[in-house]
């Protein structure tokens, strides 16, 4: 294989990495991929460069999500408008992927700030009942260490703020992928940009709709958190918390129906109700949940205890024959059946934000 036909190769198979979430950074999917296609040393020389693998990566996104990409973008962009002008004080910059339209499966809208106090930007993010994260993380570059502050938001789409103190407002940032300054907008700059690439959309109709719309994750996430403190009988339940029981119970959906979002958010939703009362936790649950699931998902969520009841001959004649009836019979008796094995002691599950970003994201998929 030439050489310009291997950097080719890696340049895909990287791409294919970031593409499906696999890695996250250019540097470890060009040496995964690599690895994987080259036995032999891979000279730097023929590594393909990071601005190489992100145009393959937006080939992978024009091939799978057509032009339900472009109504991402767009979403994407309102979304970052709304939140910015909430934070306006902090001279907030618009950068990455949303930014230049190279978005792809799972982008986060990344936003710069600058304060000299992250807690002004927490508490405002409080008054105004978002959820989030704050991370402070050490890089090590050029023998010299640096802590950087984001905060992770959790709304409809995902945001990283990165908090820089004041005096860096003006300072010039150099993308990893080109070198050169990276592109990045303030408020008016990123109006401007939308007037021009969306002449028919209503923005401040669009944005105002956004403020109002309710996001369903942002409340499973504030039902599902909780259940970390909840703990259920060792006797039944051995593996510990609630919230680790659910997630353990997604992850044996997933691997069941990948593709089923109703199915896949009634096994991560099952048991939110034992975090409000756990005396009757399948109503709470339900309660909470009222319009934000479908009628499917509510009727796994009802039904799971009394299919407990049904596989130990214990179920009323009356409901026994309901649930038979029922188009979704078989699927409650899977739900149980997973419900059941999610009670393993050291299993491995991904965190409540992986789980519901799957979710988000097969959601998007599931429009188109």
């Amino acid at each position: 294989m030439s050489n310009p036909k291997l950097r080719q190769a890696i340049a895909l198979e990287a791409a294919r990495l970031m593409y499906d979430r696999v890695e996250s950074e250019y540097y470890t999917a060009k040496r995964k991929a690599a690895k994987r296609l080259c036995r032999q040393r891979i000279k730097p020389e023929d590594l393909p460069s990071n601005a190489e693998i992100r145009d393959q990566i937006q080939l992978f996104a024009r091939l799978h999500e057509g032009a339900r990409r472009t109504e991402h973008l767009r979403d994407m962009r309102i979304e970052a408008l709304q939140l910015m002008r909430i934070l306006r004080a902090f001279r907030p910059r618009l950068i990455g992927s949303v930014m230049t339209g190279h978005v792809r499966k799972g982008s986060d809208i990344d936003i710069h700030l600058f304060t000299d106090s992250v807690g002004l930007v927490t508490d405002l993010l409080e008054q105004e009942g978002y959820q989030f994260d704050v991370e402070r993380k050490q890089i090590v570059k050029h023998n010299e260490a640096r802590v950087f502050t984001h905060i992770h938001v959790y709304d409809r789409f995902n945001f990283e703020l990165t908090v820089y103190p004041e005096d860096k407002a003006h300072y010039v940032f150099k993308s990893s992928i080109t070198g050169k300054a990276i592109e990045r907008a303030s408020i008016r700059e990123l109006e401007e940009l939308m007037a021009r690439e969306y002449p028919d959309l209503d923005l401040e109709a669009q944005v105002s709709a956004s403020a109002e719309r309710l996001d369903p994750y942002m409340i499973f996430r504030m039902l599902l958190l909780p259940l970390e403190e909840v703990h259920g009988s060792p006797t039944y339940h051995p593996e510990g918390d609630v919230l680790y029981h659910s997630l353990q119970v997604f992850e044996l959906a997933r691997e069941q129906r990948p593709y089923d979002e109703e199915f896949l958010l009634a096994a991560l939703l099952h048991d939110v109700g034992k975090g409000l009362d756990r005396a009757h936790h399948v109503e709470a649950g339900l309660s909470a949940l009222e319009g934000l699931i479908t009628e499917r998902t509510h009727f796994l969520i009802a039904h799971h205890m009394d299919a407990h009841l049904y596989r130990t001959g214990q179920l009323g004649h009356r409901l026994k024959r309901e649930l038979e009836a029922s188009p979704d019979f078989e699927d409650l008796l899977l739900l149980r059946e997973l419900d059941d094995a999610g009670r393993v002691p050291g299993a491995i599950v991904g965190t409540l934000d992986e789980a519901l970003d799957y979710l988000k994201e097969l959601a998007r998929s599931n429009e188109g």
